[in-house]
This record gives C-alpha cells, sequence and structure tokens, in this order.
C-alpha cells in the first residue's frame, strides 16, 4: 500500500485538538469514589419537555440534557452508555433526588430559594423565563389580563408558586405533565397555559392560533440538582458545566432537537447573558 503524506496543517489541527481535550480532561476535578465504583450513572430527566427532555417515537430518551447526562457518564464513568435514566416530572423530582432513585436532576430545573433549602445546584447551564400561552383572540395582552380566569400549570412548579404568591386571584388549574396541561388548554378548561417560555415557543410555533404573552417573568437559572453534603459531587458536575460551555457542546445539541424556526431563543439562553426581570 502506497504510503500518503498527511498535511502537516492537518496533524498540527488534530494534535492541538488532542492536546485542548486532554488539557480540558485533566482540569476536571476527581470524580468521587461513590460515583465511580458505580456501574451507572442515573440521571433524573424530564421525558415530556423536548427539546431538553423527551422520548422519541420509539420510547429512546432525546433532548439536550439528556445528552448532557450522557456526557457526564463518558467523562465520570468511561462511556456515554454508563447512563441510566429515570423520568421525573415538576412535582416528583425533588423527591426522586432526596429518595436516592437518582444521582443527579438534570431536568429543566430552576434555581429557587425554596428549592436550595433542601437539595444544591450546580453552576448554571442556563437562564429561563417563565410566559403565558393564550388564544390569538382571547383578549388577554398582559399577564394583569388573567384576574378571575383560569390558569392551566403543572404541580409543583415554579409558576404555579409564582401565581399564587403573586396574583391569588387567578384560578389555577394544576395537572401532573406538560402534555395534560396544554391538552386542558386547548379543550377549553383553562383560558391560558403558563409554562417554561422554553415549551410555549415550541408550541405557538406549531400552532397559528395561539400565541404568548410575551411578558417574561420567574427568571432564572436552571442548573443540575444533586443532595445536601455531596460537595465533591457537585464540585465535578460544576466543571463538567464548564467545560461544556467551553467546548460548545451545547450548539450542535440545539441545532440537533430544536426546529430553525425557534431555534433563536433556544440559543440565547444558553449563550447570552440573563435578562433583567420587569416584575
Amino acid at each position: 500500500m502506497p504510503f500518503t503524506k498527511i498535511p502537516l496543517a492537518l496533524i498540527t489541527a488534530a494534535s492541538l485538538a488532542f492536546a485542548a481535550n486532554t488539557m480540558a480532561a485533566q482540569s476536571m476535578p476527581p470524580v468521587p469514589s461513590s460515583i465511580s465504583k458505580q456501574e451507572v450513572l442515573r440521571a433524573g430527566v424530564r421525558c415530556d419537555q423536548p427539546p431538553y427532555g423527551y422520548q422519541d417515537n420509539n420510547g429512546d430518551f432525546a433532548g439536550v440534557e439528556v445528552e448532557m447526562s450522557r456526557l457526564i457518564a463518558e467523562w465520570a464513568l468511561g462511556s456515554p452508555d454508563k447512563v441510566a435514566f429515570t423520568c421525573v416530572t415538576a412535582e416528583n423530582r425533588v423527591p426522586q433526588l432526596l429518595g436516592r432513585k437518582v444521582d443527579i436532576l438534570i431536568a429543566t430545573l430552576g434555581v429557587t430559594p425554596e428549592r436550595q433549602r433542601v437539595i444544591d445546584f450546580t453552576q448554571p447551564y442556563r437562564w429561563g423565563a417563565s410566559d403565558v400561552l393564550v388564544r390569538k383572540d382571547s383578549g388577554i395582552e398582559k399577564i394583569a389580563d388573567l384576574k378571575g380566569k383560569t390558569l392551566a400549570t403543572l404541580k409543583g412548579s415554579v409558576q404555579a408558586k409564582w401565581f399564587e404568591e403573586n396574583m391569588p386571584e387567578v384560578k389555577t388549574l394544576r395537572l401532573n405533565s406538560a402534555a395534560d396541561a396544554l391538552q386542558s388548554f386547548r379543550q377549553g378548561r383553562a383560558d391560558a397555559y403558563t409554562h417554561d417560555a422554553a415549551t410555549l415557543v415550541v408550541v405557538t410555533s406549531n400552532d397559528q392560533s395561539l400565541r404568548l404573552v410575551e411578558e417574561p417573568f420567574q427568571i432564572s437559572d436552571a442548573a443540575i440538582g444533586v443532595r445536601k453534603g455531596e460537595d465533591e459531587w457537585r464540585t465535578y458536575l460544576s466543571a463538567a458545566v464548564v467545560r461544556m460551555h467551553e467546548e460548545k457542546r451545547f450548539r450542535p445539541w440545539i441545532e440537533q432537537f430544536v426546529p430553525e424556526a425557534t431555534r433563536p431563543y433556544y440559543l440565547s439562553v444558553f449563550e447570552q447573558p440573563k435578562p433583567e426581570e420587569s416584575h
């Protein structure tokens, strides 16, 4: 077989990439022994929240946070396949972590003072905001217009908590899943539906009869949740989040899971600074 000369520039580029990856790996803190001795990483993810976490038509786990879990498993345990996923909901995700059913929560988990009292959070990997979905002909132009109306939301969600504290005159219809909440809204059981703006952006892109109020509230960071007292594990995961950003891992995942029309919003929450809240 004749020898093919490989261009020096190609060798140099490959060497630099290898060196960069090696340096990134070396800068990671040690994996806690409680994790390294496990056969798999147990990750709690959402199963009804595309593009973050969901199950595709084959029942396979997919989404940005699912890919984050696989990458953490690769870095910590040597293979992206060494991860076992558990579906969690807004209501049961923290109990699943506290009950030691999972090792981490990567589940659209906003950082709030209430949650910080019972669990710890890593370095945030994105920010998020909440919004309200209404019918185009509803006459609801701002959040204040929801007074006396019924609002579909999720049990245990930050949105339910926000309306309870800030607008108790709004009746909330609290459902178990995003699919249930959206269906109830579509069936007319609620005048509006509140959730993460990222989720609602996808809904409006697929249904021209709906629109967002576009009055963002509950702006918060999203981070990985861990149990109190697991400081070494939290430090490792925070370093993993920093490394994901340094290696620009999020953009390809967003391009994989988010339709082009709604992609700019998702890129902004991962790559742009968190905006100030007007409420």
